[in-house]
């Protein structure tokens, strides 16, 4: 693991926190706690595993990434917008009629985005769906499914975990948020869920646990999954911190869902500037 693809990736992820926030600061409110902490591992997917043509979103060979957990469209636009998907400028016209950047993500709007997620504990059955299909026409694409931890209340998620298993789709990948919020509390106080790890190895899939928003675990883990070579899906967990790089954002009690005061958005924009990686290799490449 090279320095150079580091601070690339860490380049990467420092701009995806700030076209969020930029995009939060239209509408005042939004899902900023989860785009700020899942900014890593969006930077490790749009910008060094996955193999995309930005100008063909829908280019047959593409791997495909599910946004399971829609309400995360703001973190999913910025990886997006990011990776050359969709231009910068529209980000402005967040949340707005007839922008292509509704606040829940939507497949029949956005460029780049693959299923119309948010009925939370979805995606991973529609995975499981596009990994088969791509199985049968032989088309080596991989299938990334973004979920959070509050779909693991679902039973639908683990109807699916034993599908993949099932069926040894080796071409699908779980990513799962365990940043143990959600809209009706801590989720491991609505439903607990541990021991994680354990379950899902239990389930048949190749498990990996590692922290979220350090970088070099998750670039890691993305290789570790790839390149595993058993004949079963893989599933990544990634501990995150909500509000992650913004320290007044981090610490707020309830950061689900979160309405920031006017003068706040200039002031989160000002903490992720004044720590901006500064090196060359971290330009858009």
């Amino acid at each position: 693991m090279s320095d150079d693809r580091l601070h690339r990736l860490a380049g990467a992820a420092w701009r995806i926190r700030r076209f969020a926030l930029r995009m939060g600061e239209v509408q005042g409110q939004g899902y900023i706690g989860q785009a700020l902490g899942w900014a890593d591992v969006l930077a490790v997917a749009y910008r060094d595993a996955m193999n995309l043509r930005p100008a063909e979103p829908q280019w047959e060979g593409r791997d495909r990434f599910l946004l399971s957990h829609g309400h995360y469209a703001i973190a999913h636009y910025a990886a997006l917008i990011e990776a050359g998907v969709i231009p910068e400028d529209e980000l402005e016209s967040y949340g707005s009629d007839d922008s292509r950047l509704p606040m829940s993500g939507m497949a029949t709007y956005t460029p780049g985005m693959e299923i119309s997620g948010g009925s939370l504990g979805q995606g991973l059955a529609i995975g499981v769906g596009m990994a088969l299909g791509l199985k049968h026409k032989r088309n080596p694409a991989l299938v990334y499914n973004s979920m959070s931890d509050g779909e693991l209340d679902e039973g639908s998620t683990w109807e699916a975990a034993m599908g993949a298993a099932h069926h040894r789709l080796d071409n699908l990948i779980c990513l799962v948020d365990i940043n143990n919020q959600q809209a009706d509390g801590p989720s491991s106080k609505v439903l607990g869920f541990e021991p994680l790890a354990d379950k899902w190895a239990a389930f048949g899939w190749f498990v990996q646990r590692v922290d979220g928003n350090h970088l070099p675990a998750v670039l890691a883990a993305f290789d570790a999954a790839r390149a595993c070579s058993e004949a079963k899906p893989r599933v990544i967990l990634f501990d995150t911190l909500m509000g992650k790089g913004v320290p007044f954002l981090e610490v707020r009690e309830k950061n689900h869902f979160i309405r920031v005061d006017p003068p706040e958005w200039q002031q989160a924009l000002a903490v992720l500037d004044a720590a901006r990686p500064n090196r060359p290799e971290e330009a858009r490449a």
